[in-house]
């Protein structure tokens, strides 16, 4: 039985490896299918289902490409996080609704700028641009500036001293609501899933709610598979997709060199993801399209 991974990041947000690289490492890796799934961004989506496509058309080993995001939301003060895989997005509506995300992430990048600026670092939004062309500006490109750039002396004293949520020059971005999220895949002809929720610490209670609520909006699915889950959290997280009907989902979340140690397809070593969980997605999208 080959493995699938459903939730990785390249370049043009947060990871550090192209698309294509990311495709070439899918297929060295033996996956069956990659979803590239950036934060708020389709940016990589054409270069990778070009590649994959070229490998193929030329007789060589591919990789099914899975076009997909992953959307940040708040939900009563918290991130949640909701993954769309096999998204049209190249539709109009889909793409006017995500530069209005893609804009208040802008804003909120440059006036974080403005914050570090007033504690005597050399910084823009210009040159975080120029830094890491292409890419969704997140936090991850902050710390990479102020360690290269002599600053701090680790990605995590960057988060401690400057980017963290509680530090006084974070700034918050407008988020949407796992609802909203939501609509805007299921508009795109995709399915939504809801990321890894044993990251959000909820507790049994608020994540059962959480889970109902969602499933209402036309949640589709939940990671049960994911790099950090012990047991016990693959056998809850099975549990409330058998609870509510949802689809099975999940991968290894790889960012590449951003997240040292975590690989593709299997995470920090344990993680498999099997094929069959991508065959009953495939199947919930041929009888969504009948």
């Amino acid at each position: 039985m080959k493995s699938v991974d459903l939730h990785t990041h390249t370049s043009k947000s947060d990871g550090s490896y192209t698309p294509t690289r990311l495709v070439d490492y899918a297929i060295e890796k033996g996956l069956l299918a990659v979803a590239i799934t950036d934060h708020d961004s389709i940016e990589g989506l054409d270069e990778a289902l070009s590649h994959a496509a070229s490998l193929k058309a030329q007789g060589l080993p591919s990789v099914e490409v899975v076009p997909g995001i992953e959307f940040s939301t708040k939900y009563e003060k918290q991130d949640v996080h909701i993954v769309g895989l096999y998204i049209s997005y190249d539709s109009d509506a889909f793409r006017t609704a995500l530069d209005g995300f893609v804009n208040s992430r802008v804003n909120r990048n440059i006036k974080m700028c403005q914050n570090l600026r007033e504690a005597g670092i050399d910084i823009s939004y210009e040159k975080l641009q120029a830094m890491y062309p292409e890419a969704v500006i997140t936090r991850a490109h902050y710390a990479a500036y102020l360690l290269e750039n002599g600053y701090v002396k680790s990605r995590q004293d960057a988060f401690a001293m400057y980017l963290g949520d509680h530090t006084k020059y974070f700034v918050p971005r407008e988020k949407v609501t796992p609802t909203q999220a939501i609509k805007l895949i299921l508009t795109a002809g995709g399915i939504p899933i809801l990321a890894h929720p044993p990251l959000y610490h909820m507790g049994k209670d608020r994540l059962d709610t959480l889970v109902s609520s969602l499933k209402a909006d036309g949640l589709m699915g939940i990671e049960a598979f994911y790099s950090t889950y012990t047991n016990q959290d693959v056998r809850d997280m099975m549990g409330l997709a058998n609870r509510y009907d949802l689809l099975l989902s999940g991968g290894s979340d790889f960012h590449g060199a951003n997240k040292a140690g975590l690989d593709l397809g299997c995470g920090y070593g344990n993680l498999f993801v099997p094929e069959e969980v991508l065959f009953k997605i495939k199947a919930a999208l041929l009888d969504g399209a009948r």
